[in-house]
């Protein structure tokens, strides 16, 4: 592990490639102070929960229980990772941090995260591929409070109308029919994210590795086929072209004004769902040729950062294990809309939402973005990976040459 000025620098500059997929606000940075039995500093990405929110006072209750108190700060997840370096060159790391999945191997990168073997944190119920997000070398650096993905909303009236049964969607040619019966019927088709940022990339992922595409050859003939794919839709009319301004929020909505056959979006839109005002279903991203896509994993873990004072860490650890344990998860992860990162908890909120099903069969197809050993090289491939999907939709460049052009810049960043 290094842990020098150099190498938080260069981890700076990887921050400032991701962006969080999910989580919304901002926030201000207090640093860490007090001993055991004192101040205990928490930085986590939900600036839109306060303290009297379930989530501020189940923070603060894991505190107390581990005879401090808590010091709890909310911000936006790309402000958090770069406070974060910043706080560590100054000596300062908060006690307990939550980090969104793709920047925790930056900060091990920096040298400033623990391994939860030397914390003593138990990850064995963890589901592997949800853990993996937060791995590197082979060692864990954090515990998963949950995890969301994507997966294909349907407007069960649009394909009722359009006599499209979503049963029959189940690869890539199936899902492209019933886009056109879609349209014949006078409706819209799929709306999903193609901007230019972390989303935009999050949102290709599924495409792309449901065509057998690897992250360290953008330009094979699976990425290809991918974005060759996105092309067609926009072209035939199945999509829209504002596709390329949609971040996953924007996207949503066009799929909420009930015009829209399918949207592709993630599990925090579950309770938006509900309110839309009309039935709606939830099928897994097809593969090329059937089966399910690989989609991407996204969710924090909750980390603890280096100190100066070691002794410091037994109460850290309190701390995360509290968060972490099976009752907390169930209700955190049910306010977040998150699926649980263990089977046991998953299968306790299926019992009591059904709707959760098939976002936990998403989540067991997952893959971390930087899992793989991509690690800190993930920020320099993903954004020559959006810069192609926009080339490319917007009628700049072919498909073929967009992501020729960005293999080449992955190459170069890496």
């Amino acid at each position: 592990m290094r842990n020098s000025r150099r190498s938080l620098i260069a981890a700076v500059a990887a921050l400032g490639a991701l962006t969080s997929v999910a989580a919304c606000g901002g926030g201000a940075h207090s640093s860490a102070s007090g001993k055991a039995g004192g101040t205990y500093t928490f930085w986590d990405p939900y600036p839109q929960f306060d303290a009297s929110s379930a989530w501020g006072k189940l923070v603060a209750k894991c505190g107390g229980d581990a005879g401090v108190e808590v010091k709890r700060t909310g911000m936006d997840t790309t402000d958090l990772g770069n406070k974060a370096l910043l706080a560590a060159q100054q000596g300062n790391a908060p006690d307990v941090m939550l980090v969104d999945n793709p920047v925790v191997s930056t900060l091990v990168e920096a040298g400033i995260l623990n391994k939860t073997s030397d914390l003593g944190l138990d990850t064995k119920p963890i589901q592997k591929n949800i853990l993996g997000a937060g791995e590197i070398d082979g060692a864990s650096y954090g515990v998963p409070i949950g995890a969301n993905t994507l997966a294909l909303y349907y407007n069960k009236k649009v394909l009722s109308a359009a006599h499209v049964d979503p049963a029959s969607v189940k690869d890539w040619a199936s899902l492209t029919a019933a886009l056109k019966k879609v349209k014949a019927a006078g409706k819209k088709g799929i709306t999903f994210s193609a901007i230019n940022t972390e989303e935009g990339s999050f949102q290709f992922l599924p495409w792309f590795w449901g065509a057998g595409g690897d992250l360290t050859e953008l330009n094979s003939d699976a990425g290809v086929a991918a974005l060759s794919l996105w092309k067609q839709w926009i072209g035939s009319g199945y999509a829209p072209k504002d596709v390329l301004q949609n971040t996953q929020t924007t996207s949503w909505q066009q799929f909420a004004t009930g015009d829209y056959a399918f949207g592709e979006n993630g599990t925090w839109q579950l309770g938006n769902a509900d309110k839309a005002g009309f039935g709606y279903g939830v099928i897994g991203i097809p593969g090329r040729n059937g089966g399910s896509a690989p989609v991407p994993t996204g969710g924090e873990f909750v980390t603890v950062p280096v100190q100066k004072d070691t002794s410091r860490y037994g109460v850290s650890t309190k701390i995360v294990t509290c968060l972490t344990n099976s009752a907390n998860l169930l209700t955190t992860d049910n306010t977040l809309m998150y699926v649980a990162p263990t089977a046991a908890v998953q299968a306790e909120q299926v019992k009591s939402d059904a709707k959760l099903e098939p976002w936990v069969r998403a989540v067991a197809a997952a893959r971390g973005r930087t899992s793989g050993g991509l690690g800190t090289k993930y920020p320099s491939i993903s954004q020559p990976m959006w810069t192609a999907v926009q080339a490319t939709l917007s009628g700049g460049k072919s498909p073929k040459a967009a992501l020729d052009a960005a293999q080449t810049a992955a190459g170069k960043g890496n």
